[in-house]
């Protein structure tokens, strides 16, 4: 093993082991020192919780390093199939620890986080990765796919302020349910077209044909299996947020209404 390979295993090892002491040791403390409501929680909430704590922390830690890449990285840029895939390893080395991480975390609290969804998730995102780090191919595609990773605090901070007891048409909540909405579908679906027509850029190259046929099987059926859950979510999410502005106004034109009467 080369000493880059080896620098990278390290990372993705130094990786699980950093977000299972943060979800162990940092968040429950962290926590109960910041929201008096998350001493009330039951067992199983301050699973959760912690979880999408460390969820939210590894979202924007790799989210902004996947955003550097893209703009900054012109080698993978140029190159998607088989440019330096240097910075690109190392996000995903950081990736691939905490995703181990959670797919622990998860089986062994199945009862309180356990959610299949999840774990063919995290599950396909490993088989493409293993490719991306093994081999150093597609690191354009591997890099773009973590822009996903965005989405993810304003989805934790609706559980979070749903486990609070905050109303769903309070302030809070409404203005966070049109920003997880509308982020959720500039990352994950408004993106589609772009990622979608970079493959099909390459599709048939030279460059595509170095690619070995496990690791173009991982690049195509990781990327449909990943898009088809996030159309799902991206469903119920939309529908959520229609349901809370709706309630929401409903709630203004009622205290309107009481407003007049009085």
């Amino acid at each position: 093993m080369d000493p880059f390979s080896q620098l990278i295993l390290a990372i993705s090892v130094a990786s699980f082991f950093t977000f299972q002491w943060l979800f162990h040791s940092v968040s429950p403390w962290v926590s109960a020192r910041v929201s008096a409501g998350f001493l009330r929680l039951s067992h199983k909430q301050r699973i959760e919780w912690n979880s999408r704590t460390v969820s939210t922390f590894h979202a924007l830690v790799v989210g902004l390093f996947c955003l550097y890449i893209l703009l900054f990285d012109d080698a993978v840029n140029q190159d998607p199939v088989w440019g330096d895939p240097t910075l690109v390893k190392i996000n995903v080395g950081i990736t691939t620890g905490y995703l181990i991480s959670d797919l622990l975390l998860i089986f062994y609290y199945w009862k309180a986080i356990g959610d299949k969804f999840f774990v063919i998730h995290h599950l396909a995102a490993l088989y493409a990765y293993y490719y991306v780090l093994g081999q150093g191919m597609l690191p354009y595609f591997a890099n773009f796919r973590l822009l996903a990773e965005f989405s993810t605090p304003c989805v934790n901070q609706r559980w979070f302020f749903e486990v609070l007891g905050y109303p769903k048409s309070s302030k809070p909540n409404i203005a966070n349910g049109v920003m997880m909405a509308a982020i959720f579908f500039l990352v994950r679906i408004a993106v589609m077209p772009v990622y979608y027509s970079r493959m099909y850029a390459v599709y048939g190259t030279e460059a595509f044909y170095k690619v070995s046929w496990g690791g173009r099987s991982a690049w195509i059926f990781s990327s449909f299996c990943l898009d088809v859950m996030n159309v799902m979510w991206m469903h119920k999410i939309a529908r959520g947020c229609y349901k809370v502005l709706r309630s929401g106004r409903q709630r203004k034109a009622e205290t309107q209404e009481n407003g007049k009467t009085k």
